[in-house]
């Protein structure tokens, strides 16, 4: 039978496509309300029946965008706080009548069920658990909220006073994170690479311009190379970060890694933890898109008569080429994904 899609999931499809939410972080704040809708008002009576619903939306939201990792991110995070809850309550249950049993921590309630239960038959009803879930929704709602200023104040931590610091294109993290920067620094001069062909540079460079005691300097990306002997770091966002530490960044984010790599500058990643992907680079049909490359070269023009143009709008940077990932939880080598992943998600919900 093929699943239906919820008239919320069709809606924000259609949102997307049109271009009327935009960012990772707007995708994920409504992808997160239509999983709180379905926990509050779908009819479902055990675990299993919720996940079922759960992952069958996220299949429909992977499939229409499949460049959009975020929505299974979610939905990987909803299937493991729901095994996390039911696990909890059916181990409180069972050691009810113990009391020092049912003082026990949230931690070894969880490893000690895991322990004891092979398999967990999650389509048992259990009391309590839609409560359950919303209570722990609202925390991942507050972390969602308050992601971009965790990442911001440890601004001071990275970047100290009269550093030349380059980064490329715009990306909201990195905005906050500079603006912090420039509050608590004195004297940095800020090399903006202008990414083109959308120049999303300009749109950073003239927010960062109403600042004080700050230079701002706009490069084309040709220049990139020759710029970075002079720079201390570099400092980027991505659109996703991949399960081997690796980035599906804007354009230019490789060309910019592989010159600062060249003169060893270290490059640090603003990426939320809503942003860690458990999938691998596998093929570039399924990893990248394509944008108009009217902007590159102009239809009419003579030589896009014999011409093949094509405008890719991510970069994939190897984690070699990563110093560091700072995330709302705070700083964290290439290496580290992998564990940051398996305390994301579950093993079993990798593959929706």
């Amino acid at each position: 039978m093929r699943e239906q899609p919820l008239r919320e999931v069709t809606q924000l499809i259609h949102a997307i496509e049109m271009g009327l939410v935009e960012g990772s972080y707007s995708i994920t704040n409504k992808t997160l309300d239509i999983f709180k809708y379905i926990i509050m008002s779908k009819s479902w009576q055990s675990a299993e029946a919720l996940m079922q619903i759960v992952r069958a939306q996220s299949r429909i939201l992977q499939a229409a965008l499949p460049q959009e990792t975020v929505t299974s991110n979610i939905a990987r995070r909803i299937l493991k706080m729901t095994r996390e809850e039911f696990d909890l309550l059916q181990a409180k249950v069972q050691h009810f009548a113990d009391d020092s049993q049912a003082s026990l921590s949230l931690h070894k309630l969880v490893t000690q069920t895991s322990e004891n239960c092979v398999s967990v038959d999650y389509s048992l009803p259990q009391q309590g658990l839609r409560e359950a879930l919303l209570d722990h929704l609202q925390e991942v709602e507050t972390e969602l909220e308050t992601s971009s200023e965790n990442i911001s104040v440890q601004a001071e931590e990275h970047i100290h006073s009269s550093e030349i610091i380059l980064t490329l294109g715009h990306s909201r993290s990195v905005e906050n994170f500079l603006k912090r920067a420039i509050k608590k620094r004195q004297y940095l001069t800020i090399i903006v690479a202008e990414c083109a062909p959308s120049c999303r540079g300009h749109n950073l460079a003239a927010t960062l311009a109403q600042e004080k005691n700050v230079e701002i300097i706009v490069i084309p990306d040709a220049s990139i190379f020759a710029m970075m002997s002079r720079v201390n770091k570099v400092i980027i966002g991505t659109h996703s970060v991949l399960a081997n530490g690796g980035l599906r960044a804007a354009c230019g984010a490789y060309t910019v890694a592989l010159a600062a790599k060249h003169y060893s500058v270290p490059v640090i990643v603003l990426a939320p933890m809503y942003k860690l992907s458990p999938l691998h680079l596998c093929e570039q049909d399924a990893f990248n898109m394509v944008g108009c490359a009217e902007d590159v070269i102009a239809y009419d023009s003579l030589p896009a008569r014999d011409a093949k143009v094509y405008s890719p709008i991510f970069d994939y940077v190897p984690p070699e080429l990563v110093t560091l990932f700072i995330s709302n939880t705070g700083g964290h080598a290439p290496s580290y994904v992998y564990r940051l992943l398996s305390e994301l998600y579950h093993p079993e919900d990798l593959e929706i």
